[in-house]
């Protein structure tokens, strides 16, 4: 169902794609948007790997939450672990593209938790990431991604 990669040699094992999933801060979310344009966004999210699920969070309504509730399926792509093997100029760097369903979730208890391990993993102390979600945590709405390909690669800026 999914495409293989087409130039194997650049391809990373799942392990070191999945290791990029949980150091990497930031994704970019792609979902089937209005009018059959796709519509890519940035987003901070959590990659659990005993879950195979990505977890983040965004608002009760807008575009991204109207797309999901329209179509599930969506792609998201990190990237990162830039490295200079021979040419300064000329880096390699590596990146991993998950394609999955998304849904909402609605059970208050499993959204509340999951938002406090999604900020544990960007606020620098956790009275700061209680503060935030005492705050405004329960607007929240998180979603999650459940995984059903993965694959990464490795190239050369060259």
């Amino acid at each position: 169902m999914f495409r293989p990669i087409r130039r194997t040699k650049r391809e990373i094992s799942t392990e070191l794609a999945k290791e990029l999933l949980l150091s990497s801060r930031r994704g970019v979310l792609a979902v089937n948007g209005d009018d059959g344009y796709p519509y890519a966004v940035p987003i901070n999210y959590l990659y659990d790997e005993d879950d195979a699920k990505i977890y983040f969070h965004g608002a009760r309504a807008g575009h991204k939450y109207d797309s999901i509730k329209a179509c599930d399926k969506v792609c998201f792509t990190v990237y990162g672990n830039e490295s200079v093997k021979k040419e300064v100029w000329a880096p390699y760097l590596q990146s991993v593209v998950v394609f999955g369903r998304c849904h909402l979730i609605d059970d208050e208890a499993k959204a509340m938790s999951l938002v406090k391990k999604l900020a544990m993993k960007y606020y620098p102390e956790e009275s700061v990431a209680d503060e935030e979600i005492a705050a405004s945590g329960k607007a929240v709405q998180m979603f999650e991604i459940e995984i059903e390909h993965l694959s990464g690669k490795e190239i050369q800026e060259k």
